[in-house]
C-alpha cells in the first residue's frame, strides 16, 4: 500500500500539499485492511513523504525525499 501511494507521488499524480486518500479510501478502493492502510500513511510519514495535520488529514510533504527512496 505504501508503495502504491510513493508511485503515486513520484509520478506527479500526487503533488506537494495534495491531501493524499483517507484510511477509508484506502480500503474501499484497495480491498486492504484498516490497519494495513494505517500502517502504510505512518511509514510513508516516517520515510518524509507524507505529513499528517490533526483533524484534517495526510498530505503530500512540501519537500520530499531526494533519495527517491
Amino acid at each position: 500500500m505504501a508503495r502504491v501511494i510513493r508511485e503515486r507521488i513520484k509520478s506527479g499524480e500526487l503533488r506537494p500539499r495534495d491531501p493524499i486518500p483517507s484510511e477509508s479510501k484506502l480500503v474501499a478502493d484497495h480491498g486492504v485492511a484498516r490497519d494495513t492502510a494505517r500502517q502504510a500513511v505512518a511509514l510513508l510519514r516516517s520515510e518524509g513523504w507524507v505529513i499528517t495535520l490533526p483533524q484534517r488529514g495526510s498530505f503530500v510533504a512540501e519537500r520530499l525525499p531526494e533519495d527517491g527512496a
